[in-house]
């Protein structure tokens, strides 16, 4: 067979070389063949032939080679014989006399190869002399509308295919078999064929391998300058062609003493350099992404493992391909949007770019694969000069990732940059404040009180500073970063804690008008007082409030102002020579900048930060008040020191201004927040404290006055209110309120009246004490200050115990059950976790009720609190023989389990047993409080739970009481409900549970099975499909024939359910047994002797109206069309 072969392949190359010596003798300009004849002739190349395959894609060894020479041969034959094809038989030769790569060759697969290159070639010149010929005609404006000319050079879909079909074997025959085990993807790892390929190509035969391998990349790239050409070979090719040229570009050349392998063979220098220059053009003209994936695909994924060894099915690739792929995509992301390119290329796999939709969106939620972008982007390459140089080049470029407006791909890439953004200044946050915070801060430094105003000075008023374009993205950046990215780190808050003062005069601004930028400020400022240190915090709070104004604010020259586009703008601000109106502006604006603020603390009260803001203030008016009393008087000054006196007296009206606004917000926070201010012990006590500072420090500057008296009443009532009874103390508390024995011990022996005096004596003494004395003036001034503010108290209670404060289990008294406490301290000090004050519809309970709710209350606020010696407790307590006390602890397990205490998730078997036990209690708060907890259990462990419960509900009447199997039906339907659309997954053992339970003997268990097949059927919505058709028959069945008229109507009631939850959707899912149902609600109608069942089926029949009808005559949409006519 190879002697023929060899003869057939030189008597077709001489025929070429000669009848190319007659072309090349013929004057004149080439003309261009008809595409439609070169595609034919690939077709002829590629026909399955006379093989008995009907592709020659699962041909198979002998019959492959057979079908190549075959069409070979036909090919020859048809040049020979058919005139019409002398046209291209005349380019072919010419394009065969300037190959100077074309060589004979025993190899079939070779010869085929080079036919499907020659041919590509003499397409590749017709399309550009048809594209040189054409000259479209001039536009008719008549026919504006029609379509353009097509140029002649442009391929049908089904030439596009043959093309793609040629190009496909060109590779697979002359590119892949040559490539180095761990050069690209092997084909035996790609389809059936391309195994049979590797026992097909013949190495030995000649040109060798390196040389078919570089051959077939050169001129494939040759073909691809050809735009619509290289747009098919590159889309689809380019990671084996460029795999070609890495090897033979960039592959170790042998050693002159090392033998030589097949394909290792060594090419010229100047071949090789050739290949170096055509794989660096690809890189750049390609789309960039797909050269990043390409380039990652080649690089190969990290070394694999024992285990993962036995199963890979391709070799690592070499060290020297690894490191080229690395310098290459390291050069990619140093490029002008190399950044871009590289996430593209890295995420449109995973479901961004064409595909979008839902894969982007799961995309973006797997943090894993953004942070791992995020670590590739913030790792500064080798090839970089300098960590700065790197920093320099790829921060704009991260800055422009968060203004990405393409929706598909939004959300991964603002994650991608806000995780490399917080990532970057983690690590290098010098650097990262230079390039990446001061250029997205730079908008709102411009506007800010530090900066230059030299050339603003000279500005007319109205010109702007900061557009609305700026400003807008400036505080979207900052609010993806900061809060959406929600991560702390010290060079993020460092950064903008010069600029708070400025959002927040945007905030006042967005507040009086209506702007987009309101929630991004909002967000803002909420992040950063609850990140903030607490010192911090209050010291922005105080300039935030005007109280501090060394902290840069806006610039006195620049304003914000509405702009076009419905966002604010920054412009230089209009002079207003009137002081009076001047003046009126400034108060006005003061006054609301604090009702503002107040408005903000009242959205963080959690983190304290209102309470604790609020204590400053307090201490504030206490220093001025002493600062006052320190300040003399200045003595008589003479004409020489006129410009003292004249600073004295600013100072001293700025120390006014600053008492008088101290006050103001003050006076808010009472009016807004009022005792809602306070979070936990601590600021209370913190309160009281600065009362009692401030009551000692009038009566040491003999400034006694009514307004003092009140406030120390109240203060003190306060603290006798906590130590009587309103708030639960423990002895953590005790140490605070320690900090009140000083100043009560100075008002007691200073104070005037003998009233507070004897008060702040017992107070102190009840303190030191840890509440076990406690004198009646001590209750007497509680229960007034009570009395006095019930609903206030009431409010301040739930306060205090929002965020209780930790205490070791030491602090907590337990005693075991049937014993009394030893002492009274024991009551005092008590942990609020562990016993909160009673609601009054429990005061009459027995002490173990009480205990009972206390605990119930704890796992609503801290599940993790809870000891062993509790839960043993509770868990005893749910066999009590007194009915209240038993659901009690029923109840209290079932916060623990809805909380995810750790102790009840440990015991969940036995939680069931109790559960299940306490199900066939007689008393309905017994049962119903363990249905609950049963539910509750199945929603965390459905797959432990619930094949127990179907067990159970299923059985035949004998094993359990009809009772009982109708409490397992209620916790199945709770649990349906609870699970939502997870229930798909239990759908096969739910509804056979049901179905089968819709034959049982007994009527109620039979109409509790319809009711719970009812709401499952509710949620399934097109999972029902499978098996529509049974619960259909089912529902006929027992509607038309069920002896109790409760059971046929459970059967319409399920029908009812059904439509009224899958609405719309009705038409297709219920599209096979739809008019069953219909005839089915008919009949009851019309023969139904029972009225609540009739009413059923009416109500059903009105749901499958309306559903028909909205089928039928859909709602009018107004919206316009446009069609482009061919």
């Amino acid at each position: 067979m190879a002697p023929t072969s060899g003869r057939d392949v030189g008597r077709r190359r001489g025929c070429w070389e000669r009848n190319a010596a007659a072309v090349m003798a013929v004057p004149g300009p080439p003309e261009p063949v008809a595409l439609e004849r070169i595609v034919g002739a690939l077709k002829l190349l590629l026909s399955p032939g006379g093989s008995d395959s009907s592709s020659l894609q699962i041909a198979k060894h002998d019959v492959l080679l057979d079908t190549l020479k075959s069409n070979l041969l036909a090919l020859d034959k048809k040049f020979e014989e058919d005139s019409q094809w002398t046209e291209l038989k005349i380019l072919r030769e010419e394009i065969t006399s300037r190959a100077e790569w074309l060589q004979n060759s025993l190899d079939v697969t070779w010869s085929f190869t080079s036919q499907l290159l020659v041919l590509l070639l003499c397409l590749k010149q017709s399309m550009v002399l048809l594209a040189a010929h054409f000259h479209p005609p001039k536009p008719n404006p008549r026919t504006a509308e029609a379509a353009p000319v097509l140029s002649p050079d442009t391929l049908s879909i089904s030439q596009q295919k043959t093309v793609q079909s040629a190009l496909q074997f060109v590779v697979t025959l002359g590119i892949c078999p040559f490539l180095l085990s761990g050069v690209g993807v092997p084909l035996r790892c790609r389809t059936e064929f391309g195994a049979v390929i590797q026992d097909v190509v013949s190495f030995a035969a000649a040109p060798s391998p390196i040389h078919r391998l570089y051959t077939s990349c050169i001129v494939l790239l040759d073909i691809a300058k050809h735009m619509s050409l290289g747009s098919l070979i590159l889309s689809r090719h380019f990671g084996d062609i460029a795999a070609g040229l890495c090897q033979l570009g960039f592959c170790p050349m042998k050693r002159k003493d090392e033998p030589a392998k097949p394909l290792q063979e060594s090419l010229k220098e100047e071949e090789r350099t050739r290949a170096r220059k055509a794989l660096q053009t690809i890189l750049d003209q390609v789309y960039q992404p797909l050269v990043v994936r390409e380039l990652i695909i080649l690089q190969g994924g990290p070394p694999q493992t024992d285990s993962d060894m036995k199963t890979q099915t391709s070799a690592r690739a070499p060290a020297w391909l690894r490191r080229l792929c690395g310098q290459l995509l390291s050069e990619r992301l140093m490029k002008p949007h190399g950044v871009q390119a590289v996430v593209r290329g890295i995420l449109e796999g995973a479901g961004a770019g064409a595909a979008g939709g839902a894969g982007a969106e799961a995309a973006a939620a797997d943090w894993r694969k953004c942070d791992m972008v995020a670590k590739i982007l913030a790792s500064c390459p080798q090839q970089s000069l300098s960590l700065e140089d790197y920093y320099q080049r790829i921060c704009p470029q991260i800055l422009d990732l968060l203004h990405i407006q393409d929706k598909l791909v939004a959300r991964q890439f603002q994650r991608v940059a806000t995780t490399t953004f917080l990532t970057m200044t983690r690590e290098h946050p010098q650097l990262a404040t230079k390039h990446l915070l001061q250029p997205m801060l730079e908008p709102i430094h411009r506007c800010s009180s530090v900066a230059e105003v030299s050339s603003e000075r000279e500005l007319p008023p109205g010109t702007i500073v900061v557009k609305e374009e700026e400003l807008s993205c400036c505080l979207e950046d900052v609010f993806k970063v900061f809060v959406v990215g929600n991560e702390p780190v010290a060079a993020l808050l460092e950064s903008f804690l010069p600029y708070l003062g400025i959002v927040f005069s945007l905030y006042c601004f967005t507040r009086q008008n209506v702007s987009p930028l309101r929630s991004f400020c909002q967000e803002i400022l909420l992040w950063m007082l609850k990140k903030l240190e607490r010192k911090a915090a209050l010291s922005s709070l105080k300039a935030l409030a005007g109280l501090d104004k060394s902290v840069p604010s806006l610039h006195p020259l620049c304003e914000f102002r509405a702009a076009s586009q419905g966002s604010t703008m920054v412009t230089v601000k209009e002079t207003n020579s009137d002081e009076d109106e001047v003046l009126y502006q400034k108060v006005t604006s003061e006054h609301g900048q604090v009702e503002f603020l107040v408005d903000l603390l009242s959205q963080c009260q959690e983190c304290g930060v209102a309470g604790d803001f609020f204590i400053c203030c307090l201490e504030e008016l206490t220093h001025v008040a002493a600062e006052n009393k320190a300040r003399l008087p200045p003595q008589p000054l003479s004409h020489e020191s006129l410009l003292a006196l004249e600073e004295y007296q600013s100072f001293l009206v700025e120390e006014q201004e600053k008492e008088l606004l101290t006050l103001q917000v003050v006076a808010v926070l009472c009016e807004r927040m009022s005792e809602t201010v306070f979070t936990s012990i601590t600021q209370v006590v913190e309160f009281v404290a600065a009362t009692l500072r401030r009551a000692c420090l009038s009566l040491t500057q003999e400034l006694e006055s009514a307004v003092e008296a009140q406030t120390l009443s109240m203060s003190m009532g306060l603290v006798a209110a906590i130590l009587g009874g309103a708030v639960q103390l423990k002895s953590s508390d005790f140490d605070v309120l320690k900090k009140l024995v000083p100043l009560l011990e100075e008002v007691s022996c200073t104070y005037p009246e003998p009233v507070i005096q004897e008060l702040a004596s017992d107070l102190r003494i009840t303190i030191c004490t840890h509440g076990a004395f406690s004198t009646d003036t001590v209750s007497a001034a509680a229960e007034a200050t009570v009395k006095k503010k019930d609903s206030g108290g009431s409010r301040m209670k739930s306060q205090l115990h929002t965020k209780p404060q930790r205490s070791s289990e030491a602090d907590v008294v337990q005693t075991p059950s049937g014993q009394q406490p030893q002492s009274e301290e024991a009551n005092h000090t008590e942990s609020p976790s562990a016993t909160p004050c009673m609601p009054p519809e429990t005061q009459g309970a027995t002490p173990m009720q009480q205990r009972l709710s206390a605990q119930s209350t704890t796992a609503n606020r801290n599940p993790g609190c809870t000891t062993q010696e509790q839960f043993q407790e509770v868990l005893l307590s749910a066999y009590d023989p007194e009915i209240p006390t038993r659901a009690a602890a029923l109840r209290t397990l079932s916060c623990w389990i809805e909380q995810r205490a750790p102790q009840a998730l440990r015991t969940q078997e036995k939680l069931l047993k109790v559960f299940l036990e306490n199900m066939e209690h007689e008393d309905t708060f017994v049962y119903l409080s363990a249905i609950q907890g049963v539910a509750l259990l199945a929603d965390i462990y459905p797959e432990e739970i619930l094949p127990s419960l179907l067990a159970q509900y299923g059985n035949s009447p004998g094993k359990h009481p009809p009772e009982t199997r109708m409490k397992v039906g209620e916790a199945l339907m709770r649990i349906v409900r609870a699970l939502g659309d997870m229930v798909s997954k239990y759908r096969e053992p739910l509804i056979h549970t049901f179905l089968r339970g819709a034959k049982d003997l007994d009527g109620s268990h039979r109409a509790s099975s319809l009711s719970n097949l009812g709401e499952l059927c509710q949620r399934l919505h097109f999972l029902l499909g499978p098996v529509v058709h049974e619960v259909t028959s089912c529902l006929i069945a027992v509607a038309k024939t069920d002896p109790e008229a409760q059971v046929r109507r459970a059967a319409i009631h399920v029908v009812v359910l059904l439509l009224r939850g899958l609405s719309q959707k009705a038409t297709e899912v219920l599209r096979d047994v739809l008019k069953d149902l219909y005839h089915l609600l008919k009949h009851v109608v019309h023969f139904e002797p029972d009225e609540a069942a009739r009413l059923h089926a009416q109500l059903a029949l009105e749901e499958l109206d309306e559903i028909m009808r909205s089928f039928l005559f859909p709602p009018q949409k107004l919206e316009k069309k446009i069609v482009v006519l061919p």
